[in-house]
């Protein structure tokens, strides 16, 4: 809050000192009025004059030229009110920038909380203590309970395990990991505690390279002008061709004062922020978060789209596909119930499934006694004084056989399931004129079958890593598109920060991937993409539409200014019209659907 406090903290003291000498001039103290003002003018140009500056050094034409001219005949001419409105203004809309920019950094908090901060130290079979995973060293050993963030690369000592890699690599089934077998760190440990003898410490690991690509992608992405900049030039120049023409011919301050009046660019500079505060509204009521102002416009020129498989175009879980009955003495409800009753305990993203699966559809819960889960193998337990055991298909990675000692009763498949309206939004994409491609961490045959499942001419590239779908991002850019990036997973989050605009699905705003991305979307829906791309270039539209009615409308009254038909002080009420009217046009971006 002191951040934003301090933001504000000029606009604030200008509204006061007019508030100031608006009581003296009434009291009479004319001359102290004065000088408050003056005084409030130099305060409200300070950081105009050093942005001015900066422009002039950097060889670039900005609209707050004529802004610091105005102030200053208004100086000149002693119209210090007349100025300090127009710094207020200024400083206003600097300050409401500034938030929007504040408010809309994330730093890589959520990314890096993830990771235990504290390890369990194991020394010949034994915990010795926690230490900070900072100081653990190549060839320590360090202990990673059943659900645990696994910290460190490591490979594994003691017995078999389970691990959800799907943060790294977007893969929905869990990998079985044998003694020796390598893990990684941000994966997640599905198993029984288990040890592992590190070979990576912290600065090396798999984990803090994708922070870092995170970290050198974000510092990569080049500043956004504002939208008015790009008309800027042309204004500036007929405004400062108006004021020498009206000077020279007339010899009067005044009508030149008049000009820069109107021809404070508060159209243009109020424009852009509410048309693009209205689709950011907009968005929001559709349950698409707009993390700055920026990406709205980034959105809008988009030409070339990579999408993440898993949690993006599939919904990122597995889901219950089917039960095929092998022993007719059993119905799919009792299997499943069975089943259910068995995996309760269990961690395993199938469990879940069937859990949910049976709870949803009000199944039977039986009590289950003995259960043992071998890790890679299954889980087994008594249910009505009968042993069930669960376990992986040999032929089909995606199912599990259920058995009462070797009879086999049922098998229970599941699939990634593809999003309702993934492949409506996918196919509209591409008949629109955007490239689209999807890059994902799957293998090449659940890619393949992506593919034919889609049934559209699009890329589908294969067993990418974080870095590759950064690669991706950077081909395209080198093809001269302007990219944007849609995932969910943590290694989506360095092509998320790399492209010119990221979006990703979330049913938690800060979830890791979020820190990332420009735009976050809170349901699955696919739908959602395309609403964004809708919403970005009405919005835009109704932006590019103020402006121009902005600078019409300002033109039209400079030049009656110039003829010597607007005193100054009419044509801060002109200039004040013409921001009403900009402003009410701008408000319709709030309304779009």
């Amino acid at each position: 809050m002191k951040k934003y406090a301090t933001l504000f903290a000029i606009p604030a003291l200008l509204v006061s000192s007019l508030l100031i000498a608006a009581l003296l001039q009434w009291r009479g103290q004319t001359s102290i009025a004065q000088l408050v003002l003056l005084g409030s003018v130099g305060i409200g140009s300070i950081q105009l004059v050093f942005d001015t500056v900066r422009s002039l050094l950097k060889g670039r034409f900005a609209l707050d030229y004529i802004a610091l001219a105005a102030i200053s005949t208004g100086v000149i001419t002693h119209n210090y009110l007349v100025a300090v409105v127009i710094a207020l203004m200024l400083s206003g809309g600097n300050a409401l920038e500034d938030y929007a920019q504040e408010s809309a950094k994330k730093s890589l908090t959520q990314l890096t909380k993830r990771l235990p901060d504290q390890v369990q130290v194991v020394q010949d079979g034994r915990i010795v203590g926690s230490a900070s995973v900072k100081t653990i060293k190549k060839g320590q050993s360090i202990l990673v309970r059943k659900g645990e963030v696994i910290p460190l690369d490591g490979t594994v000592l003691d017995h078999q395990t389970e691990v959800d890699e799907s943060s790294l690599t977007g893969e929905v089934e869990p990998l079985t990991k044998d003694v020796g077998d390598q893990l990684r760190s941000g994966t997640i440990n599905l198993g029984d505690a288990v040890q592992l003898r590190v070979t990576k410490e912290d600065n090396e690991s798999t984990y803090r390279a994708i922070l870092r690509l995170v970290e050198r992608a974000q510092q990569e992405k080049s500043p956004m002008l504002r939208l008015a900049d790009r008309y800027g030039v042309m204004f500036t120049l007929v405004t400062f061709v108006l004021c020498v023409l009206s000077y020279f011919l007339t010899h009067d301050l005044q009508r030149v004062l008049a000009v820069l009046v109107i021809a404070t660019p508060c159209p243009l500079i109020l424009a852009t922020p509410v048309a693009l505060i209205g689709g950011v509204n907009a968005a929001a009521k559709k349950g698409i978060i707009l993390k700055n102002l920026a990406a709205l416009e980034s959105v809008s020129r988009v030409t070339a789209c990579i999408f993440d498989k898993t949690g993006t175009i599939t919904l990122g879980k597995p889901e219950l596909s089917g039960v095929i009955l092998r022993d007719k003495a059993y119905t799919e409800k009792k299997v499943l119930a069975i089943a259910a009753t068995i995996e309760r305990s269990s961690l395993h993203p199938f469990a879940r499934t069937l859990v949910h699966e049976a709870d949803v559809r009000k199944l039977p819960k039986y009590q289950a006694a003995d259960v043992e889960e071998e890790i890679g193998k299954g889980i087994s337990g008594t249910v009505q004084r009968r042993r069930y055991s669960l376990r992986k298909s040999v032929e089909h990675s995606m199912s599990l056989e259920l058995r009462t000692g070797q009879h086999l009763i049922a098998e229970i498949t599941f699939a990634d399931v593809i999003k309702e309206d993934a492949k409506r939004l996918l196919s509209g994409l591409q008949h629109s004129g955007m490239t689209v491609s999807i890059y994902t961490g799957d293998s090449k045959a659940r890619a393949e079958k992506l593919h034919d499942d889609l049934g559209l001419d699009l890329e589908v590239v294969a067993e990418c890593t974080p870095a590759q779908k950064q690669e991706g991002i950077l081909k395209f850019r080198h093809a001269g598109h302007i990219t944007a990036m849609i995932g969910d997973g943590i290694n989506d989050a360095p092509a998320l920060a790399l492209a010119d605009v990221g979006m990703a699905f979330s049913h938690d705003a800060q979830t890791a991937t979020s820190e990332a991305a420009d735009i976050v979307f809170l349901s699955a829906h696919a739908e959602l993409v395309q609403a964004t791309f809708s919403i970005a270039r009405k919005t835009i539209a109704i932006a590019l539409q103020s402006i121009w009615v902005g600078i019409g409308l300002s033109i039209g009254g400079m030049i009656f200014a110039s003829l010597g038909y607007v005193p100054p002080l009419v044509g801060s009420v002109i200039q004040e019209v013409i921001d009403v009217a900009v402003i009410l046009n701008a408000l319709r971006a709030s309304r779009i659907r």
